[in-house]
This record gives C-alpha cells, structure tokens and sequence, in this order.
C-alpha cells in the first residue's frame, strides 16, 4: 500500500510540475491577465475537468506560480547572503541585491508576476505573504549583522512618528534589535531595490544607461549607506 501510495504521489507532483511548467510558458507568451485553466489543459493535452483536480480554479494556479518566484528569488538572495557571511557589510548587501537582480533578469516573465501590473480580478492570499518577505528579510539581516558587529551607522534622518510606529511593531513581529529608524531606512531600501530592478527588466533604462553592471553595483551601495552600512574600500565591484 505504501508502494503505491508512493507512486501516486510522485504521479500527482509530476503532473502539477507540467501544469505549472505549461503555466509559465503561457505567461511568458500571452501575460498572466490572460492565463486560463482551459488554455493550460488544452495544451497539456488534458480535458479541463482533469486539470481542475489539482488547481479548483486559475486563482489558485496563478497563487501557486506567485510562491513559486517569490520562494526563488528568496532563495536566491538567502543564498548570496549565505555566501557572504563573514564579509564586509556593505559587499555582503550588494551580494544579495545582486542575486536578486540576476534571477529577474533571469526570469524576466516570472518577476513581472509578482513585481509587475496586478493581474485583473486576482488577490492574492495570505499564504504569499511569507514568501514574498523573504528578499527583505535577507537584506535586514546584513544590517542586523551589521548592528551586533557594532559596525552599523544609527543616526540619520528623523522618520515621521506614523512610520516610526509601524516599523515598531513591524520590529516586534521579527524579534530584531535594531533602532526602529533603522528598519525604517532597510524597508525603504527594498522597496527601492525592486524599482531598480524593475527599471532594468522592464526597459526603462535603455538609451539611459549602458554600463547596467557598473550602475546597478553603485546603487546598490548607496542604498546600503542609506541604511547605515559603512562602505569600506574593496566593498564595492564585481
């Protein structure tokens, strides 16, 4: 009973990876506004009923392809910083922002997903929630690095008492020991971190800037020093 179970589900994961696989196709080829059910099975070669087994709706296929990129670029990131324990703050920041970068332009169709146009009748749950606070997690754990290594910049300008108020409790919720100022400046800093790549990925920066590499490293690095994170010499470059 065991075998057999086993080979159910592995049958069942195989199919729901062609599904999402056709998903994706689909979306770099036609945009999410326009993903269907019908669409996906037909070109599986699948009746509609069939597919509606493993995803009851296309809300639920887009939420599992949403968590899908959200977890990758996570990992992505989580992997950079990985990668850079024991290095300079600042180049340990650039690092993350950089694999970030990468995997969009990478997988350009899969960041307008979750970083483009919201797709038309579509909310997302909940249950994106966490995937899509990885990124940011892992850039405010090189300034909570920074913080405990006494090698963090705390002053800076006053925030408004509003933001300094979400931030708080936003501090309280992640258990972090870092100034709410601070959390403040690192929330802004990933926000930022999308729009830049969103310029890049979207073509907004074509006949604007050519050195793409050069650019994005010193951005970079100014929105490390925006949250407090010294650069050093050697921090910076490829």
């Amino acid at each position: 009973m065991t075998v057999i179970r086993g080979a159910r589900e592995r049958a069942r994961s195989d199919v729901t990876a062609a599904i999402k696989e056709e998903a994706r196709r689909r979306l770099a080829a036609e945009g999410a506004a326009r993903l269907s059910l019908r669409g996906v099975a037909r070109e599986l070669g699948m009746v509609s009923s069939a597919l509606y087994r493993y995803f009851p709706s296309r809300d639920e296929l887009l939420t599992a392809l949403i968590i899908d990129a959200y977890d990758a670029v996570g990992e992505a990131a989580e992997r950079a910083l990985d990668a850079g324990a024991g290095a300079r703050p600042v180049a340990r920041w650039t690092a993350v922002c950089r694999a970030v970068r990468d995997w969009a332009l990478a997988h350009p169709h899969e960041y307008a997903l979750i970083h483009g146009s919201p797709v038309p009748g579509y909310a997302a749950p909940q249950a994106t929630v966490g995937p899509a606070s990885r990124v940011g997690l892992a850039l405010i754990a090189v300034v909570a690095d920074a913080h405990a290594a006494g090698a963090l910049r705390t002053s800076g300008p006053p925030v408004p008492e509003a933001v300094l108020r979400d931030v708080a409790a936003l501090r309280e919720r992640l258990g972090l020991p870092l100034p709410a100022s601070v959390l403040a400046e690192a929330v802004a800093a990933w926000s930022q971190l999308f729009g830049l790549v969103g310029f890049e990925v979207f073509g907004q920066f074509e006949r604007v800037i050519d050195a793409r590499d050069a650019f994005f490293d010193h951005a970079a690095a100014r929105l490390a020093r925006l949250v407090g994170l010294e650069e050093l010499e050697g921090d910076s470059g490829r």
